[in-house]
């Protein structure tokens, strides 16, 4: 949610290039409106600003609004909390006198109180939202305490804050200073450059002009000047760390000849899958988990005797999967919690209870704060996530990165089956450990695993033949109103996670169900204008699916069924069947989620909407 880009080097640079191209890239953040504040070679500030798209701020750039050259400068692209989508409401924001500019992703809490006592001492706001109050605290500290320092004005402006930040943050007076700051989630790092440096919500935001990187911690400030940077923790001490290499390259964040980022990703994920398992499972087929085995060394998981998968969204729908393969395969007892509930829950937990964090941002707030709960009772936690150093990495016990590169549109495809992948992994680990599972068990899955993207591929290639139903389908649901999604088993999960994407992407109204909960109420709802969508793969529970399929149809309903390649008799009980290969049970939802993936996308094609930027979604949820 929000993203940010901030730049600092040689004078004569252009600034303005720098910021809307790092915009461009961290759009699918928020993109209510975006805004830049360039420091001038003369010295002055100049800043734009648009409510909507980044294409609103783009055009007035080039329409007269463009800044001049300068040395330093920081932009935005915002998802709306406090305050809605306008000119006046967009970033940055400057305090009464425009000597300091402000950026931030997060929610200040106790921005009400802080904004009410700056007003009585004079201070003037001109926005709704919580974001100004900083600018006028750090304009304070400035011009007081901190006697021109800006480091210690933001130090210092930091301390009465509550809630959840990353800013950037510019003073006029400092041409050759950017400081940054982190605190309670949101992620921020810095690309370290030749006399030049980036700090950004997302690497890919500056990966075009360095691949080294240094990640800012939790309650810490970053000074960014041309001959290198610094790095202090609120307190005041200071810190040193080494810069990480980025091993992945721009273009992976670029659509590379696809219409949509959505259906790029989904087409890459076959290799994000064979990704994900890369360095767990051998050539041998041996299962290779050092983080987990560095765990149970340390003798955290031998009194575990439950687990409960904190999560959100589609990270929740993968961990219901995995509450269905560890219970199968360790025997432990497993809750799926959504993180928002959890964390108001009063959830009793303890060294007993082994918590895993699944988020693909590793900043989504709801699962920092619920893990944070959790560890605070001794439980020891599991973070699942696809980005190196985020938050929640720096509160986990054990880290499982999910390796699926950069997904830059905001519903989740590939990081979804990455997830899956480790939460695989994670319970064959168990089963291993516990002994509930024979080695030659662990095999068969692994070699059934190694298959998978093959497999994709084939659901892919199959998908882009003229004679796959699923683009001709989508032009039939486009006008629809409603769509239901079943499933039992891990087919459940799949469901939800099929009518989630619908939901997301097409604007259509889609629930799952499980298939036997149908017929005690929902299926009032079907008629001739709400199809179904049966997950129906082969499993123990086949039967059970087919017959409420049955009970569908004799309402008239359309129905559409994701099966097993070889299944000819599925046809008998639906009017459209999307096939995919052969695999074990548990592991079936990577390859029926596909077929979903491509109906929701072309669904959404079909009816004009923003694949890639859904209305109200943000990539990543970093406030309550």
């Amino acid at each position: 949610m929000c993203g940010i880009i901030g730049y600092v080097g040689a004078a004569g640079t252009d600034v303005t290039s720098i910021l809307l191209d790092g915009l461009r890239r961290l759009e699918y953040r928020g993109y209510d409106s975006s805004g830049i504040a360039v420091l001038t070679a003369s010295g002055e500030l100049q800043v734009c600003r648009r409510a909507g798209k980044l294409a609103n701020l783009a055009a007035a750039v080039e329409n007269g609004a463009r800044p001049a050259p300068g040395s330093l400068g920081i932009g935005h692209t915002r998802w709306a909390t406090h305050g809605r989508p306008s000119d006046t409401n967009a970033h940055p924001h400057a305090d009464c006198s425009g000597l300091i500019t402000v950026v931030h992703n997060g929610i200040i809490e106790n921005y009400a109180e802080l904004r009410h006592r700056l007003e009585q001492e004079g201070h003037s706001f001109h926005s709704e939202t919580d974001t100004e109050v900083l600018a006028h605290l750090v304009e304070r500290a400035y011009r007081g305490e901190a006697q021109g320092n800006l480091l210690e004005a933001v130090r210092l402006a930091l301390q009465p804050v509550r809630g959840s930040y990353a800013i950037a943050v510019l003073c006029r007076e400092q041409p050759q200073l950017l400081v940054g700051a982190r605190y309670n989630g949101p992620f921020l790092v810095v690309g370290l450059g030749e006399r030049e440096h980036f700090l950004a919500s997302d690497i890919a935001a500056f990966l075009k002009y360095t691949r080294r990187v240094v990640i800012i911690d939790e309650g810490e400030l970053v000074a960014l000047r041309p001959e290198g940077i610094t790095i202090q923790r609120l307190d005041g001490t200071f810190v040193e760390r080494a810069p990480t290499i980025v091993e992945w390259d721009a273009e992976a964040a670029e659509k590379g000849g696809y219409p949509h980022f959505m259906l790029k990703e989904i087409y890459e994920q076959p290799e994000a899958f064979k990704r994900s398992l890369l360095g767990r499972v051998s050539e041998a087929g041996q299962l290779h988990l050092p983080e987990l085995e560095a765990l149970q060394r340390s003798g955290a998981l031998t009194q575990v005797r439950r687990i409960i998968v904190i999560a959100c969204g589609t990270s929740y729908h993968a961990g219901l999967v995995g509450k269905y393969v560890i219970e199968r395969w360790a025997r432990l007892p497993v809750e799926v919690i959504t993180a928002g509930e959890f964390r108001y829950a009063d959830p009793i937990v303890g060294p007993d209870t082994l918590c895993i964090a699944v988020t693909q941002s590793g900043e989504t707030a709801d699962v920092l704060v619920s893990a944070r709960q959790a560890r605070e009772q001794g439980s020891p936690i599991v973070a699942i996530t696809n980005v190196v150093g985020s938050a929640v990495t720096r509160l986990a016990d054990a880290v499982l990165y999910i390796q699926a590169g950069p997904e830059i549109c905001v519903v989740a495809t590939k990081t979804f089956l990455a997830t899956l992948a480790q939460l695989y992994l994670f319970g064959l680990f168990l089963g291993l450990q516990r002994n509930t599972l024979r080695p030659e068990s662990v095999a068969e899955v692994l070699t059934a695993l190694k298959q998978l993207p093959a497999q994709i591929q084939r659901v892919l290639d199959r998908a882009a033949a003229a004679d796959d139903p699923i683009a001709s389908l989508a032009r039939e649901l486009a006008p629809l109103h409603s769509v239901m999604f079943i499933g039992r088993g891990v087919g459940y999960p799949t469901a939800l996670e099929g009518a989630l994407k619908l939901k997301e992407v097409s604007y259509i109204h889609a629930e799952g169900f499980p298939a036997g909960e149908l017929k005690h109420g929902s299926i009032a709802l079907l008629d001739p204008e709400t199809p179904l969508v049966a997950i129906a793969t082969a499993s123990h529970v086949y039967e059970k699916v087919v017959s409420n399929m049955q009970q569908v149809r004799a309402r008239d309903a359309r129905v559409i069924a994701v099966a097993t390649e070889g299944d000819e008799a599925i046809r008998e009980h639906a009017d459209v069947v999307l096939y995919v290969p052969p695999t074990l049970e548990e592991l079936s939802p990577v390859l029926a989620a596909i077929p979903l993936q491509l109906l929701a996308y072309h669904t959404a094609v079909a009816r004009g909407c923003n694949v890639d930027q859904p209305r109200n979604l943000a990539k990543s949820v970093t406030v309550e």
